[in-house]
C-alpha cells in the first residue's frame, strides 16, 4: 500500500504547493484523503486514474480541503465515469456538497450522475467502513466556521494512516495517532502559536505519546518551509510517496 500526496500545501498555495490531497492505493484500496480547490489539476499532473477512486474523506469544509468535489465530479461525469463514488464527511457534507456544486457551477447539483454516488456522514469515535477501509473520526479544533472538522484514523490492508487534519493540538490526537504506520500532521508554524492550528514544537511535545512509526509533516506556512532541510522528520512535498 502507498500514500501519494497530490497536494500537500496550505490555503494560500505556500512554496506554490497545491491544496490538500493525498491519494492511497493497495492490493484493494483507492481513496483519496481531502479534495482541495486545485485537486483536478494536481491528480492530472501526476496521471492519477480518477474513475479508479472509490472513496473521498473530507476532514471539514474549508476551499483547502474541499472545494475540489465540484470539479471532480463534473470531470467523472464527463469522462462518463461509471464506477461507484462514496464521499464522505463530517455533519452538514449532504448539504455542503450540493451548496459548492451550485457556487462553482450553477445547476450541477441537479444533474444526475452516470454512476452511483453516495454521500456519507461520519460521526466522532464512530468507526465506519467503506470495503477494506476502515475509518474512525476524532474531533479536531480549528475554529467556529467550516466545521465540524475531523482527524482521521484509517485502517486498511493491514497497514493505520492518521491525518491530524488542520488543528489546533488536542489530546485526542494521541489515541488517533497511537502507533500508526504513518502519522500525517499538520506543522503550520515552527514555533508560534497560530490559533486554531499546530506548531511543530507543539507536535514535538507529544510525538513520544503517540509514538507512530513514522511523521511526514503537511500544511506548512513559508516559515517552516524555509526550515524543512534542518528538520529531523519528513516533510512532505507534492508527489511525494510513502510505502506502507
Amino acid at each position: 500500500m502507498q500514500l501519494q500526496f497530490v497536494g500537500c500545501g496550505d490555503a494560500f498555495g505556500s512554496g506554490g504547493r497545491f491544496n490538500t490531497c493525498f491519494h492511497v492505493t493497495g492490493t484493494r484500496v483507492n481513496f483519496l484523503i481531502d479534495c482541495g480547490a486545485s485537486s483536478l489539476p494536481a491528480l492530472k499532473r501526476l496521471g492519477i486514474d480518477r474513475d479508479a477512486i472509490d472513496l473521498v474523506l473530507i476532514t471539514h469544509f474549508h476551499g483547502d480541503h474541499f472545494a475540489g468535489l465540484p470539479f471532480l465530479l463534473l470531470d467523472a461525469q464527463f469522462s462518463r465515469r461509471t464506477r461507484p463514488l462514496v464521499i464522505a464527511g463530517p455533519v452538514g457534507i449532504a448539504t455542503k456538497l450540493p451548496e459548492v456544486m451550485e457556487v462553482m457551477f450553477e445547476h450541477s447539483s441537479k444533474t444526475k450522475q452516470r454512476f452511483d454516488l453516495s454521500v456519507v456522514t461520519l460521526a466522532p469515535q464512530q468507526a465506519s467502513r467503506f470495503g477494506d477501509v476502515t475509518v474512525t473520526p476524532y474531533p479536531a479544533v480549528h475554529g467556529e466556521s467550516g466545521g465540524p472538522f475531523l482527524a482521521y484514523r484509517i485502517a486498511a490492508e493491514g497497514r493505520v494512516i492518521t491525518y491530524s487534519a488542520d488543528t489546533e493540538w488536542t489530546d485526542v490526537l494521541i489515541p488517533a495517532a497511537a502507533n500508526a504506520d504513518l502519522f500525517i500532521a499538520e506543522a503550520y508554524t515552527y514555533d508560534k502559536m497560530v490559533k486554531n492550528h499546530l506548531s511543530l514544537k507543539m507536535l514535538e511535545a507529544h510525538l513520544p505519546a503517540i509514538n507512530a512509526k513514522r511523521v511526514v509533516l503537511t500544511h506548512m506556512s513559508d516559515d517552516m518551509l524555509g526550515r524543512i532541510d534542518d528538520l529531523p522528520y519528513s516533510a512532505a512535498s507534492d508527489g511525494m510517496t510513502v510505502e506502507l
